[in-house]
């Protein structure tokens, strides 16, 4: 069992704050179509349909492209263990999409640890990670 470290505010701050700038980086660069994954990580007894759909109006609003539609099924776990989440990140690897948009913070991890170890990867592939909510707003 995982030990979930509340997030503090000055860490949401500087967080939020490492996020936006990857997202700024990733999208400077681009012409034309911007590619993102959706993302949410729901239970296994919830419908990912409505978290999706807040995604997705996230992605409409910004005009960027709904590449891949993905969900991991699992109570919050490290996510380097969910599959979808690295099919996403295989899929910016081979510059399929240019980023991954989720519904909250909380699709990627509530821990402010594996929250910012998830951010590092996204900075070295040169993308982003775009929330329909705000970090604070967990």
């Amino acid at each position: 069992m995982r030990t979930v470290t509340q997030p503090s505010s000055a860490a949401n701050q500087r967080l939020s704050t490492l996020r936006r700038a990857l997202l700024e980086g990733a999208l400077q660069g681009i012409q034309g179509e911007k590619r993102f994954g959706l993302y949410v990580l729901v239970n296994p007894q919830q419908d990912p349909a409505p978290r999706l759909a807040v995604v997705q109006a996230l992605a409409i609003r910004q005009k960027w492209t709904a590449a891949i539609h993905a969900f991991d099924l699992t109570s919050p776990t490290d996510p380097a263990t969910r599959p979808q989440l690295a099919q996403l990140l295989t899929a910016i690897r081979q510059r399929e999409i240019h980023g991954i948009a989720a519904a909250s913070r909380l699709d990627i991890s509530d821990d402010d640890q594996e929250y910012e170890a998830m951010l590092h990867p996204l900075r070295a592939l040169g993308a982003g990670l775009a929330l329909a909510c705000e970090e604070t707003a967990l």
